[in-house]
């Protein structure tokens, strides 16, 4: 099945890192590089599942997560939340602000593969 993705990360590596990934997984992939991109590339296309860096320009992906849900039409995006930190206080913030996962950098690609495979399974709509 072809979904879409969005990756957002400010960080070149991840992003040709992840980009990779979801399209051998067979997905449509869009790239943003800040805040402000990610909010805008999701008003011109409503992505099946977004991954989301939480330390990138303002607006931060906390900022952009907590915008998504409190948008109707887009709230219902999945966004898995990705950081380098991985502390459990950016973890609870990360779920409060309405995160579906959270994947702590560096991660394994296997993993973020099958961590996007689940949660489009349970509910994405195929493009």
């Amino acid at each position: 099945m072809a979904y879409s993705v969005l990756v957002v990360d400010d960080e070149p590596n991840i992003v040709l890192s992840l980009e990779f990934l979801m399209k051998q997984a067979g997905h449509a992939v869009r790239v943003a590089r800040s805040g402000e991109q990610a909010l805008a590339a999701v008003d011109a296309a409503k992505p099946d599942l977004m991954l989301l860096d939480i330390m990138m320009p303002p607006p931060d992906g906390y900022e952009v997560c907590r915008t998504i849900r409190n948008t109707p039409g887009i709230r219902d995006i999945p966004i898995i939340m990705l950081t380098a930190k991985g502390r459990d206080d950016e973890r609870a913030q990360g779920i409060a602000v309405g995160a579906t996962d959270f994947i702590t950098k560096p991660f394994s690609n296997r993993e973020v593969v099958e961590r996007v495979g689940a949660i489009l399974s349970q509910g994405g709509s195929e493009t």
